[in-house]
């Protein structure tokens, strides 16, 4: 069944990072997954990181800077290696990447032709590392409104035109049941282009179980479709960290 990474951002949030990290392999997971890097004793992480035995399936690239805008393309380059470097401290070779929000009064296909180019570069410096950049598209509905990259079809097309082993989609599929449903589809049909999955229950983006989607099927299809990465458990549980994860190690 899949790999499931925990992300550490919404579980036992009073917690110290290094110590959500002992949460994690306390319950049996072997990876986890946080978001922003630069604020964090990276030091102390790695520590319990390796105390424990776990693998950080995928770190956010610092600064979080748009791509949909003009400008700011040697600071984003700059930022790739920057995290490359943190992630690889960490023993971490992925990193998730967003676009930004829709450029007011600019059409897709010039804003598409901008990101392009950024991703080229970046997608650069992570191969040059053996690393992969997880490019994530955001429902616009009910989270983040106004985001720009929103479907799986757009990412794909972003994805196979920047052509580099170093870019890969991050399949968020709490985000596209909202934006688009089709799960199954665009899991297979996208196979080859995900680096990542991400998960949470809808509505709400809490816990699997009792959500609208049936994840003992998707965790099965999954693992069916030959998908070697990590699924992600990003979600904000209700019922208790320990009891919300381990439903979803129970539905594996």
């Amino acid at each position: 069944m899949p790999k499931l990474s925990v992300c550490i951002e919404m579980f036992w949030m009073e917690l110290p990072y290094p110590e959500r990290v002992r949460r994690v392999a306390a319950l049996g997971f072997e990876a986890y997954e946080f978001w922003g890097w630069r604020s964090k004793d990276l030091d102390a992480i790695r520590a319990a990181q390796e105390e424990m035995g776990l693998h950080l399936a995928g770190i956010l690239a610092e600064p979080a800077m748009s791509l949909t805008t003009p400008g700011n393309h040697a600071e984003l380059v700059q930022g790739m290696r920057d995290s490359v470097q943190a992630a690889r401290s960490l023993d971490c070779s992925s990193l998730i990447v967003t676009t930004g929000n829709v450029v007011p009064g600019e059409s897709y296909e010039i804003t598409r032709r901008r990101v392009v180019r950024k991703l080229k570069a970046m997608a650069q410096v992570a191969a040059d590392a053996g690393m992969i950049i997880c490019l994530e598209p955001l429902n616009p509905f009910v989270d983040h409104p106004g985001y720009w990259l929103t479907t799986m079809a757009q990412a794909g097309d972003i994805v196979e035109e920047v052509d580099s082993p170093g870019l890969t989609i991050l399949y968020d599929m709490y985000h596209q049941q909202i934006t688009e449903g089709n799960l199954l589809d665009n899991l297979h049909r996208h196979l080859p282009r995900i680096g990542h999955i991400h998960t949470a229950g809808v509505p709400g983006r809490h816990e699997l179980v009792g959500s609208e989607n049936d994840w003992g099927v998707l965790f099965r299809a999954i693992d069916e479709a030959g998908y070697q990465g990590y699924v992600g458990l990003e979600f904000r549980p209700t019922i208790g960290e320990e009891a919300a994860l381990r439903q979803c190690l129970e539905l594996r």
